[in-house]
């Protein structure tokens, strides 16, 4: 009886095997281009230059002059501040339970000076 099932089971695992292995290769395919070289290239050329034709928004092939709102010297110091700002890029996301630490927190000094009794 164990003979059977053994023989029973080499037999399923050899037709597995051999339907596993039912792809042909067909070989390389010829090219059943009709243009010519100097064609394509010309297509490829004048693609190239129309841009995204697919894109989001894309109305015309100009792009659309920027004008700025703010001066540039205005941009520059509100730069220059961030950049010396040592809590500036302070992420809570980074701390223990999105506790930031007292060390890190941005000082509450007044600067206002009140009169000695």
């Amino acid at each position: 009886m164990k003979t059977s099932k053994i023989i029973a089971a080499a037999a399923l695992t050899i037709l597995a095997a051999a339907g596993a292995q039912a792809e042909t290769y067909d070989g390389v395919h010829q090219l059943t281009s009709g243009l010519a070289r100097a064609d394509v290239a010309a297509e490829a050329t004048v693609a190239a230059r129309a841009g995204n034709v697919y894109g989001d928004g894309v109305s015309s092939n100009v792009a659309p002059a920027l004008t700025a709102s703010v001066d540039r010297a205005v941009v520059r110091e509100q730069a220059v501040a961030a950049a010396h700002n040592p809590l500036q890029s302070l992420d809570r996301r980074a701390f223990y339970r999105d506790q930031v630490p007292a060390a890190y927190s941005k000082p509450t000094v007044s600067f206002t000076r009140q009169a000695a009794l």
